[in-house]
């Protein structure tokens, strides 16, 4: 039996409203308070699995970064400085961002619900996760062609499991975390040494 994620049903109904009146960022935080930092860290990497508009990257990736690190540090109640929280998604990107969330949420049904909350209810995980999920930002952000939906994938799990409190699905996460880190560790250090390999076929 499946079960309908508080996520999938949350980002949903945000994306819907933003179809039909201009929703920014500082409203969403404002409606869901503490639940804001994971639904809107999952709203705000979302885009990086879709072709982007010029300017969004970088606009997404800062406010997902802020938000990250606010949560690495303990933080409870999400804040974006003015200009990122002014920010509201056009509404063609907004059906674009609704039809790729019913693909990732139809299959996320089958495999997140609360789970080892001994784990997942821990206050120090929640440090923790805040950690992951800026480092996997980090990542996110650097300039290694086709890489984005890799750390996104990962960013997007754990904040569902965040939400979900998903135990399991958040020591999956890390793991998930450390194997990203390795492949584009790996990739990073392959497009360094590109020149040198190239001048020595030649």
């Amino acid at each position: 039996m499946s079960i309908n994620l508080k996520f999938s049903q949350d980002l949903e109904a945000l994306l819907q409203r933003s179809t039909q009146t201009p929703v920014t960022l500082a409203d969403v935080l404002a409606e869901t308070s503490e639940r804001g930092f994971s639904l809107v860290i999952g709203l705000l990497v979302l885009p990086f699995l879709l072709p982007m508009p010029p300017g969004f990257s970088s606009i997404l990736g800062s406010a997902c970064l802020l938000l990250s690190l606010q949560m690495a540090l303990g933080r409870r109640s999400p804040w974006l400085p003015g200009h990122i929280s002014r920010f509201r998604f056009p509404q063609a990107f907004s059906v674009s961002l609704l039809v790729q969330l019913k693909r990732v949420s139809g299959w996320l049904e089958k495999l997140v619900r609360p789970r080892f909350l001994a784990i997942a209810e821990n206050p120090i995980i929640w440090n923790i996760n805040g950690l992951c999920m800026a480092w996997l930002t980090i990542l996110l952000m650097l300039p290694i062609p086709f890489t984005n939906p890799i750390p996104t994938l990962g960013i997007l799990l754990l904040a569902i499991a965040t939400l979900e409190a998903d135990g399991l699905l958040m020591c999956i996460c890390y793991v998930f975390t450390a194997l990203i880190t390795a492949l584009l560790g790996v990739l990073a250090y392959g497009l360094w040494q590109a020149p040198t390999l190239l001048q020595a076929l030649v």
